[in-house]
């Protein structure tokens, strides 16, 4: 029997679900990049010129989501790697809330890109 299995199995659990939100992330923002050139594609081919082309922040929105969910699979892989050895190991240790500051900044700042992006559309039409 593997000693401590079921938190070594809820670990792993956690750093899956984690890959598959960076998974996600990255997804996203390859889709936001790419239909952004779409709108830019219809917006010059159907009306020349009658809708004023936007900025490019749909690909720079969808490169920060691709970078950030790159940085959210080496942040889980490093918290994965801790948690593991601290399982292991036999030595009490406590829990910082560090890292769940750090996530909860991540995600109030997709929030805030994604708003950005909507009302950015909003104003054209």
């Amino acid at each position: 029997m593997i000693p401590h299995y079921n938190d070594l199995a809820a670990n792993e659990r956690t750093y899956l679900a984690w890959m598959r939100t960076a998974l996600a992330l990255i997804a996203f923002g390859f889709l936001l990049e790419r239909f952004d050139l779409l709108v830019h594609y219809f917006t010059r081919s159907i009306n020349e010129g009658l809708i004023p082309p936007g900025s490019a922040f749909g690909r720079e929105a969808g490169i920060i989501l691709a970078a950030l969910g790159l940085l959210i699979m080496l942040l889980s892989t490093g918290r994965f790697v801790i948690t593991t050895r601290r399982l292991k190991s036999e030595k009490e240790e406590t829990y910082g809330i560090h890292s769940v500051l750090v996530t909860g900044g991540i995600f109030i700042v997709l929030a805030i890109l994604v708003l950005l992006y909507i009302s950015k559309f909003l104003a054209i039409a």
